[in-house]
């Protein structure tokens, strides 16, 4: 990771997702781990309370000299409840919430002949009611301050095709860019910046866990291959990457950015084949 030099030094930052589903560098974990090496307070969420031990243990360990925290909760970012006791817990461990992290998403292979009714509403709620309903507990917070940061996990799949048929996917990511262009025009006068980070195919955990087993029929390394062959650089992201975009769009080095995305794909999505 880049050297860290304090750029989220006492801030509080609430990052959904920040679990794995397996060693490495998932988007969510890489997000808590970097910005704690900068200096954040960071309150790291997930539904599954282990896939956080690896979170708080690296956490822990990039506290470093800017003097870093980092805490665990459970939390399903659909259900209202966890999410009030979630955003409680948060200040009344550190006091207020000045980023939020909306990082929770995963896809479903289909288009609409094959996806069932549930498996389309599921998607729904998992990639997009999820940060609906976390930025309806977080903002008043924000506006009550006067700052805030916002940044919000979309996909390339939300802009392009990428390789598959995932219409839940790509339509929820899809609307997770146009909803935080949408908060970020509303809110701009409130001190409040809200941005989208849309990364590309990564090898993060779910390489593994999940996406080889329903695309190549678990042969990893046909996967990988697969997808660096869309990438034109000549090497493959992963969650680190990820997370300096977004964290430079939290930080104050991107104070007068809103309102857009930072696209963390290797150049894929500008290609023609």
């Amino acid at each position: 990771m880049t050297q860290p030099n304090g750029r989220m030094q006492d801030k509080v930052v609430l990052v959904t997702g920040a679990g794995s589903v397996g060693p490495g560098w998932g988007n969510g974990r890489a997000i808590a781990v970097r910005m704690v090496e900068e200096g954040a307070k960071v309150m790291a969420l997930d539904q599954d309370l282990q896939r956080l031990d690896e979170t708080l243990r690296l956490g822990r360990q990039a506290q470093g000299r800017h003097q870093g925290q980092i805490e665990v909760a459970s939390c399903n970012v659909t259900q209202t409840p966890a999410i009030q006791a979630a955003v409680e817990a948060t200040l009344q461990r550190f006091g207020r919430i000045d980023v939020l992290v909306n990082n929770v998403g995963g896809s479903a292979a289909g288009g609409p002949v094959e996806m069932s009714e549930e498996v389309w509403h599921a998607q729904i709620d998992h990639n997009l009611t999820s940060v609906f309903l976390m930025c309806k507990h977080v903002l008043p917070l924000m506006l009550a301050q006067g700052s805030g940061v916002v940044v919000n996990m979309a996909s390339t799949s939300g802009i392009r095709w990428t390789g598959s048929a995932q219409v839940a996917y790509a339509a929820t990511k899809a609307a997770v860019i146009q909803m935080g262009r949408v908060m970020a025009v509303q809110y701009a006068k409130q001190g409040i910046r809200v941005n989208t980070v849309v990364p590309g195919q990564l090898h993060t955990p779910m390489v593994e866990a999940r996406l080889a087993k329903q695309r190549t029929g678990g042969d990893v390394q046909a996967l990988l291959a697969q997808r660096q062959s869309r990438i034109p650089l000549p090497f493959m992201g992963d969650g680190q990457d990820t997370a300096n975009a977004v964290l430079f769009l939290a930080s104050d080095e991107a104070r007068f950015i809103t309102g857009t995305e930072i696209i963390v794909d290797g150049g894929m999505t500008v290609r023609c084949a």
